[in-house]
């Protein structure tokens, strides 16, 4: 097979312990995922059902690299998120077998330009120009569930230049991981590859050039990533 032009490279990740890296198909994301960041950003948790919205597979970003502060926003946003990769997928997967997807966890960062995604919900238009722009997911090493298990409580946090913004525990998603995998697979066709951004806890908040983020999920790992 010939193409017009060179394809891009195949986006994938680390994975602890292996050469092998993990190819990455697709990249949902949770919305509101922890009830004290949905209270945060105006919403009741307790009257929405998930929901997703989409990043690119090259907006992620192994941890040795850094993240340029974007153009055309003055207010980015971090937010500390458990990955969900998967080596399975299917449609509507019963919630007992989700977790038969799942080939392992990381930890990552879903960098938001805020003032770009706030007008589009003014607007009642798509985030992506908020959500889905370069290097925006920032991704340490995926750990292989067999050597983990599936983690469903233990600290997750960040700190911005050494100082605590964001701190919660697993166990405070409101949509647990077989829920997410269920209902996502309700609405698409999950396939090897697809990774899940679980979610943030409350905390979000900007970052300047010259800050220096550090993500930790118990069991899972760190993440330090310098904003330029």
């Amino acid at each position: 097979m010939s193409f017009v032009f060179t394809p891009p490279p195949a986006v994938s990740l680390l994975v602890r312990g292996q050469d092998d890296r993990f190819p990455v198909h697709r990249v949902y994301c949770v919305g509101r995922n922890y009830a004290e960041h949905a209270i945060e950003m105006g919403h009741d948790p307790d009257k929405e059902p998930p929901f997703f919205f989409q990043k690119n597979p090259d907006n992620l970003v192994v941890p040795e690299l850094n993240f340029p502060y974007p153009p055309k926003s003055n207010d980015v946003h971090h937010e500390i998120e458990m990955v969900v990769a998967l080596h399975k997928g299917g449609s509507d997967i019963p919630v007992a077998e989700a977790m038969d997807c799942v080939y392992g966890y990381a930890v990552s960062l879903d960098m938001t330009r805020r003032d770009l995604q706030g007008e589009m919900k003014k607007l009642g238009r798509p985030w992506e120009i908020g959500k889905a722009f370069e290097k925006s997911a920032p991704c340490g090493e995926i750990v292989p569930a067999r050597d983990i298990g599936h983690p469903e409580s233990g600290a997750i946090w960040l700190k911005v230049n050494g100082e605590i913004r964001q701190e919660g525990d697993l166990n405070q998603m409101i949509w647990k991981v077989p829920e997410m995998i269920s209902y996502l697979s309700g609405l698409f066709e999950l396939a090897p590859g697809d990774i899940i951004m679980s979610g943030t806890p409350a905390g979000v908040g900007p970052v300047q050039r010259g800050d220096v983020l550090h993500g930790h999920i118990d069991g899972i790992g760190e993440l330090v990533v310098n904003v330029i």
